[in-house]
C-alpha cells in the first residue's frame, strides 16, 4: 500500500510538470503567448494518475477554445502526465488583466500593442459617447503618434491601428 504523504507528493510534482509543460502550449490566435501567458489556465489539480485542467475562455465565443482544448490535452499527454480532464470554467469571466507581464513584454515584441490599464478600472469609467481613445504606443518604434484604423482586427479582441511615425500598421489587444 502506498504512504499519503508519498502520493500527496507525486500529485505535487504532476501539477508543477503539468504548469511548465502548459507554458510551453501556444495560443493559436497569438501563437506569441502561452496560454499560460495569457491566462486563461485557471487552475491544475491533480485527478487520480493525472490532471485536471481548469481553462477560462477569453470569450464565450472564441473559435480557438477547441483548438486550445485539443493542444492542452495533447500537450499533458505527451509528456506523460497521466489522463487529462479539460474543465472550461466561465465565472468569473477572462479579462486583459489576467495576461502576464511577462505575456504583455511578448505582446510588444511580435508588434501587437498589449492591452493599456486595467479592464476593471475601465468597466467603472461611465460611458461617454464621444470618448477619446487614449495614446497608444506604437509597438515597433514607440511613439504615442498613432491611430484607429478599424475597432477589429484579425480578430474581435484586437482593433487595427497606425502609427504616424513610422507608418507600420499594428494590433491592439483591447482591454475586456
Amino acid at each position: 500500500m502506498m504512504n499519503p504523504a508519498m502520493r500527496v507528493t507525486a500529485d505535487e510534482e504532476r501539477v508543477v510538470r503539468a504548469w511548465s509543460v502548459l507554458g510551453q502550449v501556444l495560443d493559436p490566435e497569438v501563437p506569441a503567448l502561452s496560454v499560460c501567458d495569457l491566462g486563461i489556465v485557471r487552475d491544475v489539480r491533480p485527478q487520480g494518475d493525472g490532471v485536471e485542467v481548469v481553462l477560462t475562455p477569453t470569450y464565450s465565443g472564441c473559435p480557438a477554445t477547441e483548438v486550445i482544448e485539443r493542444s492542452v490535452v495533447e500537450a499533458i499527454e505527451l509528456a506523460g502526465l497521466g489522463p487529462v480532464t479539460v474543465t472550461l470554467q466561465r465565472a468569473p469571466a477572462w479579462t486583459t488583466d489576467w495576461i502576464s507581464d511577462e505575456g504583455r513584454r511578448k505582446l510588444r515584441e511580435y508588434g501587437i500593442a498589449p492591452p493599456s490599464g486595467s479592464a476593471a478600472v475601465a468597466a467603472e469609467q461611465p460611458i461617454r459617447i464621444l470618448r477619446r481613445e487614449p495614446a497608444l504606443e506604437c509597438p515597433r518604434c514607440g511613439s504615442v503618434n498613432t491611430e484607429r484604423l478599424s475597432a477589429f482586427g484579425s480578430t474581435a479582441c484586437k482593433a487595427l491601428y497606425r502609427c504616424i511615425a513610422c507608418k507600420e500598421p499594428f494590433e491592439y489587444f483591447k482591454p475586456i
